[in-house]
């Protein structure tokens, strides 16, 4: 067998591209296959040519804006209703016709139905809940692709950790970095939270902070809809007295090294002395984050259209964020997984609150963003997701996680959910997979959350397999999955 000395990619420029497990046990097995050296290396150019194609919509996304259902939105009361069943399973919601024949919404999504024939929808995300039927739990393993060893009873887990799983948009980023002078990882308007374990998956864990997102957290509680006219970006700007000042100092500086050493000067002018500094530097210095912040560059006709509350400010600043050219944007649900209200977590007084407080949040915002993109000629190259958690019980007033439900509401349910996906190479009017006649289980074409997350770095033009190192410099790969080519075009 060859054997390579030391640790592969470790001293490269390029060390986070890696190889991937497929790479590793081509190299182990190359002795049982009596290969050469050189044929060795030959087979593996070649592998990478296959690994470089990659299928339907392989590399298509240039972006993606997550709209991130924390809490865990009931399906049966959005986009999955069930009709011919009993009292306690059928939506409080009728059904209504959408644009893509047979597949019907529930009437608090009027404007989503008119839109479905721009998306795909997967009817059948699913995992079994071995400690995670609750939600911290459940938000790391759909944020990061992987389980936590530390989970209570009760779901919660210790707070964000260095040595905890990135972030799948951390894992992007750095992958493929932005180009453009801006951020490249944006997370608002709130942190993931369950109760007080707040951040938790949301962090670029064991790559290291440089990979973290942008925290875009406006002051204002979840019930301030108007919080996203707060919004601050002071650590984005220099004040001009001081930039001045540095600039001229700097200057000076230079004008002393050219006299001196003009030589040195030339050998150093191609390299990046500093380059995160220097990232810094042009990203304020461009003014584009700050441009791209300032909500009120945006037409009212526009605000209105997304509605104005923080999730449809917040979708609308997302699209304004890639457009400037952010990688990846969270747009976070605005309210904690397990309270009140607008919150996705119906254990009571599901009728109402999603009527007139989510539902229509939702609706607006949702459809505004896909129909934004699509208008701007964005689609095609930004992947838009929308997903929870999990999903909620199919009968009402029952307990599956130990929480009490009123005959109004649900319990968690990850058996059995539906995704929004669109952009970025996904196929229009298209729905995968099919729940039972209940929506408690998969009937057709199963999809775990680690095979979603694999579809999106397929998107992106990343392998699912691709090896990382984590804390302790030990290989894993970005996600046990395989991405569902099906969804794409």
């Amino acid at each position: 067998m060859i054997r390579v000395p030391g640790e592969f990619g470790k001293d490269l420029c390029d060390s986070h591209m890696g190889m991937s497990r497929r790479d590793l046990l081509r190299l182990g097995g190359s002795s049982v296959l009596g290969l050469s050296l050189g044929g060795m290396l030959e087979l593996q150019a070649k592998a990478k040519e296959v690994n470089a194609g990659g299928g339907p919509g392989w590399g298509k996304a240039k972006s993606i804006i997550l709209c991130y259902l924390q809490g865990g939105p009931s399906h049966l009361d959005l986009w999955d209703p069930k009709e011919n069943v009993p009292d306690n399973v059928r939506s409080e919601f009728k059904p209504i016709k959408t644009r893509i024949p047979g597949v019907n919404f529930t009437e608090i999504l009027p404007r989503l139905a008119q839109v479905n024939d721009k998306i795909s929808m997967i009817r059948s995300v699913s995992y079994t809940p071995v400690g995670l039927f609750n939600h911290t739990a459940a938000i790391y393993q759909m944020m990061t692709g992987y389980t936590t060893d530390k989970v209570s009873p009760s779901g919660q887990l210790e707070p964000p950790s260095p040595k905890d799983f990135p972030n799948f948009g951390s894992q992007i980023i750095r992958l493929k970095p932005v180009t453009e002078p801006m951020l490249p990882f944006v997370m608002l308007p709130r942190p993931l939270q369950e109760s007080n374990v707040v951040g938790k998956a949301g962090t670029a864990g064991f790559l290291g902070r440089a990979f973290d997102p942008y925290y875009l957290y406006p002051p204002g509680g979840d019930m301030d809809m108007g919080k996203m006219d707060k919004v601050k970006i002071d650590d984005l700007q220099l004040q001009p007295d001081v930039f001045s000042m540095r600039l001229r100092r700097r200057a000076r500086l230079r004008d002393t090294i050219n006299k001196a050493m003009p030589e040195i000067d030339k050998a150093v002018a191609s390299y990046n002395l500093n380059d995160y500094y220097a990232r810094a530097l042009d990203l304020v210095v461009s003014g584009r984050a700050r441009n791209a912040f300032d909500l009120s560059q945006e037409p009212d006709k526009i605000r209105d259209r997304y509605g104005r509350n923080t999730f449809g400010q917040s979708a609308m600043l997302a699209r304004r964020l890639v457009e400037a050219g952010t990688r990846v944007v969270e747009v976070v649900w605005p309210k904690v997984a397990n309270s009140d209200n607008h919150s996705w977590d119906h254990h009571q007084g599901l009728t109402k609150r999603m009527k007139d407080q989510s539902g229509p949040m939702l609706d607006t915002g949702l459809s505004a963003l896909i129909e934004d993109l699509d208008e701007r000629g964005m689609l095609d190259e930004t992947m838009v997701v929308a997903v929870g958690e999990f999903g909620r019980s199919p009968q009402k007033g029952v307990s599956t996680s130990g929480n009490s439900n009123s005959a109004d509401g649900r319990d968690h349910w990850p058996y059995c959910y539906t995704a929004v996906i669109a952009g970025g190479g996904i196929k229009r009017g298209y729905v995968h997979g099919k729940s039972d006649k209940t929506g408690s289980a998969p009937v057709e074409d199963p999809v775990h959350p680690t095979q979603l997350l694999a579809t999106i770095y397929h998107a992106f033009g990343i392998p699912a397999d691709t090896i990382v190192y984590n804390h302790l410099k030990q290989p894993r790969e970005l996600v046990k999955g395989e991405a569902v080519t099906k969804l794409f075009a």
